[in-house]
């Protein structure tokens, strides 16, 4: 029997179109095997495993503005625009209990891109304890430039995005055969490159995580395309923002946030008769 598995791209605060996605699908008990995600991805689309509607959202909305999730403060003082303490330990322990025991009773696999900074290449880990394995999530979505390199078994890892924006490919090798996408950008977004400038100076010691980075929209723009064939030949099912909202990757509008997220409930409400066809047609 065909294994689906569910690809979730990053994107900062623009994951919460995915999140808006995820919700539908779990309030329509759309079934997955597996979950590839990076970055926001990662984070957000977590809550589907655990069955937790609504959540992403929810406590983003609630911490957005406030200066112990994330803040100049935190930058400067710890190196991380997302502080680590409050935004990993507080909030999904105390604030917004993440449900662990729900996720571990879910049948479905969950992988979490990172990037190894020494060499440059993606990582994929699957998460079996999200509460022990949190430095993993927290990796996976560190930030360039504004993140502090994150430590795993004696090695530096950041955001999975750099190596990995969209992790088909992975998908594809983990034996997924129905494959359900959920993209942050519309369809006629093409990636341009970063200054630099400002990569060769702030990672001078990481020459390979360089060339990645330099390298991130011309490997993200090579992916989409792949999507887009392989979704025109009916082996993929995209969803993708069927406008283009003016929201930037650290949001902090929280009124834009919600409004992301409703695009994600619509797109997906609008197409789920046509998914449960494609997850219900023979290879």
């Amino acid at each position: 029997m065909s294994k689906t598995g569910l690809i979730l791209e990053g994107g900062g605060m623009r994951g919460l179109y995915t999140a808006g996605v995820l919700d539908r699908l779990m309030e329509a008990s759309i079934p997955v095997d597996g979950m590839v995600t990076v970055s926001a991805g990662a984070l957000f689309g977590i809550n589907f495993a655990s069955a937790q509607h609504g959540r992403a959202l929810r406590y983003n909305k609630t911490y957005i503005k406030d200066k112990r999730y994330m803040s100049l403060r935190s930058l400067l003082t710890t190196g991380n625009l997302i502080n680590k303490n409050f935004a990993y330990y507080t909030i999904p322990y105390k604030l917004d209990a993440f449900d662990e025991k729900a996720f571990k009773a879910s049948s479905i696999d969950f992988y979490a891109a990172v990037t190894n900074m020494h060499n440059g290449q993606a990582e994929y880990r699957r998460i079996t304890d999200p509460f022990d394995q949190m430095e993993i999530l927290r990796a996976s979505g560190s930030l360039p430039i504004v993140s502090r390199p994150v430590e795993l078994e004696g090695k530096l890892y950041l955001d999975g995005g750099v190596a990995d924006s969209i992790p088909y490919r992975k998908a594809k090798a983990l034996g997924y055969a129905k494959r359900i996408v959920i993209l942050t950008r519309p369809l006629t977004f093409k990636k341009t490159p970063s200054p630099s400038f400002l990569i060769d100076r702030w990672y001078k010691d990481y020459p390979q995580f360089r060339r990645t980075l330099k390298n991130r929209y011309r490997n993200y723009n090579q992916t989409v395309e792949h999507i887009t064939e392989d979704e025109a030949e009916g082996e993929a099912f995209v969803f993708r923002p069927s406008q283009a909202l003016a929201i930037k990757r650290l949001e902090r509008d929280k009124t834009k946030l919600q409004s992301m997220y409703d695009l994600g409930v619509e797109d997906a409400d609008h197409r789920l008769d046509q998914l449960r066809m494609y997850l219900q047609k023979t290879n």
